[in-house]
């Protein structure tokens, strides 16, 4: 077993959350759930705020903003943020959603961000997600395991082996029964399984419902030191954030002159973060300037607090594979178990600087936790963050990091059993940290 009981405990929790999150919608509801139970208070964006210090959460959709703001918090005192997301590459219910032939029943679905499609063959998968009412109220829904996207055998397809090929119109449709599809429906069955009783489902008048897996994570290896998980880009990070801030919460003393820590989990980074709940939507600047609001700053009080804020954008990154080392930088290669990632791009798909990187080298010596640099191979792109996106929108000076994982954007992703709790910890540390 590893030595780091604390780390075990840790993972153990993310597949606990793991499992209570198979849509974004899911995710933020548990980590509201786990607030309360903290003592945060939830706000409602349409309602007056009193302001000051305490601990306060909000959602909006898919998306949560979480903070501690201290008892010696003033209106020039600045935000130490750090940004996450909720959704994970999947599949999204398409309008019209049952169909069928040939005696099957399937589900029409829209592939939602980039996930390795050969990674969702074969499992036993569900529907999550919100039901909306005609009368504009929301249930949350999820199914038991109910679909599946079944692969062709290799008798009818021999060169599947040497490179498999998936239309996503036509070969991505999973089958969830047999029978005619005129007589059934998938919102019928959606109805059935909302959190806290049935609706009728004449009454749905919108849905976003993805599918997820239903696979426990689990904890292997030789010496139980991997952990595999759906949704590990990148509710890794989310809960990492939430277990720190809720520790800070319970450990802040009020003096001093720590900052406002802040948890910013947003939705559809998959799919290039432009939505109201996104982090190219106006969502954290709305949250930042009510808080300071609160607190009675002037304009040129916020601007100070906001030169005075620093951003840490925590999105997975690659370990290094052990068997394609060809698409790895060849000086750069992070293992799992080695540390959370220092993640750099000179084009800027990563918001990392000389500063950013100088802060979390300080950040992890102080924390006593091992970091590793991540950089693409240069005939390799990478992809981006939300990292950039916070830096140019608010100006708030950024720093990429994540969990090194392997199997990105898979169905099941794995990571090292040490390296969120890593992350955790310093995130506690950044969290209490005037930068």
């Amino acid at each position: 077993m590893p030595s780091n009981t604390s780390a075990l405990e840790h993972i153990r929790d993310l597949g606990d959350y793991v499992n209570a999150s198979p849509s974004s919608f899911h995710a933020v509801h548990e980590a509201g759930r786990r607030l309360d139970a903290a003592g945060f208070s939830a706000q409602d964006e349409r309602e007056a705020w009193e302001g000051g210090p305490g601990s306060f959460y909000v959602l909006r959709d898919g998306a949560l903003i979480a903070w501690v703001v201290p008892q010696a918090a003033g209106p020039a005192t600045g935000f130490n943020i750090l940004g996450t997301h909720t959704d994970s590459p999947s599949f999204k219910l398409k309008p019209k959603s049952t169909s069928g032939k040939l005696g099957w029943l399937q589900a029409g679905v829209e592939v939602y961000g980039g996930p390795l499609l050969n990674s969702w063959l074969d499992r036993e998968l569900r529907l999550a997600g919100r039901l909306v009412m005609l009368d504009g109220t929301e249930h949350l829904t999820s199914t038991g395991p109910l679909l599946r996207f079944p692969q062709l055998a290799i008798h009818l397809d021999r060169a599947a082996n040497d490179g498999l090929t998936l239309d996503k119109q036509q070969h991505m449709n999973p089958v969830f029964g047999l029978g005619d599809p005129a007589g059934e429906d998938l919102l019928g069955l959606l109805a059935k399984t909302v959190e806290g009783g049935a609706v009728d489902p004449a009454q749905i008048g919108g849905y976003d419902v993805v599918v997820a897996d239903t696979q426990e994570p689990a904890v292997f290896g030789a010496n139980s030191e991997f952990f595999a998980s759906a949704r590990l880009d990148n509710l890794s990070a989310t809960h990492a954030g939430l277990a720190a801030l809720i520790r800070h919460a319970e450990a802040d003393n009020g003096t001093g002159s720590a900052p406002i820590a802040v948890l910013a989990a947003f939705d559809h980074e998959e799919v290039g973060s432009a939505s109201r709940s996104g982090a190219s939507g106006p969502l954290l600047e709305d949250i930042l300037l009510r808080i300071s609001d609160g607190l009675g700053a002037t304009v040129s009080e916020r601007r100070r607090a906001l030169a005075a804020s620093f951003c840490v954008s925590a999105d997975a990154g690659h370990a290094v594979h052990p068997n394609y080392p060809e698409r790895h930088d060849p000086a750069n290669r992070p293992v799992l178990n080695g540390g959370p990632l220092l993640k750099i791009n000179a084009n800027q798909r990563y918001a990392t600087d000389a500063g950013g990187a100088a802060l979390w080298a300080r950040l992890c010596k102080e924390s006593g936790v091992a970091y590793q640099e991540f950089v693409s191979n240069n005939a390799i792109p990478c992809g981006s963050t939300i990292g950039p996106l916070t830096a140019t929108r608010i100006g708030i000076r950024t720093v990429d990091v994540g969990v090194p994982l392997l199997s990105m954007h898979s169905a099941r992703e794995l990571c090292g059993v040490e390296d969120p709790y890593s992350l955790a910890t310093v995130t506690r540390l950044f969290f209490r940290t005037a930068v």
